[in-house]
C-alpha cells in the first residue's frame, strides 16, 4: 500500500512528494532480496517439494512474479514445482471471506485441489492472510502440506 500512498494526496503536492519519497525506499521482501541486495542463494534446513502461491496484492499491485521463484528455485534440498493456477486467489481477500463465505470456500477448495495435484510438502507465500486461509483449510482436512512464509523458509538454518 505504501507504493500507492501518493494517490491519497491528489490536492497536496507536499504530501504527495513525501509519500513518493517514502515509496521509493519501501520494498516487498522478495523484491528487496533479489532486485536491491541481489543476494542468494540461501541455505535452509527445509527439505522437500515446494510450490509458490502468488498473493493477489503482490502479483497484481506490485507486479511480483519472478522474484520469489528465483529465490525458491535455488534452495538446496528442495524441489520447486510450479503449481497449476498459482496466480489464482486463495479466496481470503480480507473482508471478502466474511461477506461471501461460500464463494471464498469454493475458491479455496480449488486452491487446495491444485496443491494436492502438485504433490508438495509445503506451499510458500509472502502473505500472512493467504497462508492463514490455506493453512486453516489444510489443517481441517488433516493434510500434511505445510504453509510457510518465505522469510521463515529462508531463515531456517539450524
Amino acid at each position: 500500500m505504501v507504493k500507492h500512498f501518493h494517490e491519497l494526496f491528489p490536492d497536496s503536492e507536499e504530501w504527495r512528494e513525501r509519500s513518493e519519497r517514502l515509496a521509493a525506499k519501501t520494498f516487498e521482501f522478495t523484491s528487496f532480496l533479489v532486485n536491491v541486495l541481489k543476494t542468494g542463494p540461501f541455505d535452509t534446513t527445509f527439505a522437500g517439494r515446494i510450490t509458490w502461491h502468488d498473493a493477489c496484492h503482490g502479483l497484481r499491485e506490485l507486479g511480483l512474479k519472478e522474484e520469489p521463484r528465483k529465490l525458491l528455485k535455488n534452495l538446496p534440498n528442495t524441489d520447486f514445482v510450479e503449481m497449476h493456477n498459482a496466480e489464482v486467489c486463495c479466496g481470503f481477500g480480507g473482508t471478502f471471506s466474511v461477506k461471501y463465505p461460500e464463494i471464498s470456500a469454493a475458491i479455496l477448495n480449488n486452491k487446495i485441489e491444485d496443491l494436492n495435484r502438485a504433490e508438495v510438502d509445503a506451499v510458500i507465500s509472502c502473505d500472512a492472510s493467504c497462508l492463514m486461509q490455506i493453512g486453516g483449510r489444510l489443517s481441517r482436512l488433516g493434510s500434511k502440506i505445510k504453509t510457510i512464509h518465505i522469510a521463515e523458509l529462508l531463515g531456517q538454518d539450524e
